[in-house]
């Protein structure tokens, strides 16, 4: 933490600019969203407005992170630890996608005729 008064006001502002980034963040966000010259890809919603604001999104909480909660300070441990995390939220979503786009195409599961599948017998 901050021992001397010029430390203090070095912290002071940091603060003040990453909340300065933070605040044009939420403005740009509401921009993209609301402003049609500022819409990406096709018009209205579609996945390149999404990527946009989860990018946003994402740099806001990184700074906030880093910044406000401190982290840029901790020991490696806990860098592994929310990093592991980050890994099996990617492997999570990988999962999902696989499970998406490449069904289980069995007779149980699934039936092509359009007829009910009978459950299997006990």
């Amino acid at each position: 933490m901050a021992d001397t008064p010029e430390a203090v006001r070095k912290s002071i502002r940091t603060y003040l600019f990453v909340g300065a980034v933070l605040f044009v963040g939420t403005v740009l966000t509401v921009l993209v969203a609301t402003v049609p010259a500022l819409d990406v890809g096709h018009h209205g919603f579609d996945v390149w407005d999404a990527i946009l604001g989860l990018a946003i999104a994402s740099t806001k909480a990184a700074l906030v992170a880093f910044i406000f909660m401190h982290l840029n300070h901790e020991k490696k441990a806990v860098y592994w630890i929310f990093g592991s995390g980050l890994v099996f939220v990617i492997a999570l979503f990988a999962l999902f996608a696989l499970a998406k786009y490449d069904p289980i195409f069995d007779n149980f599961f699934y039936d092509p005729t359009g007829t009910t599948v009978k459950p299997m017998a006990l």
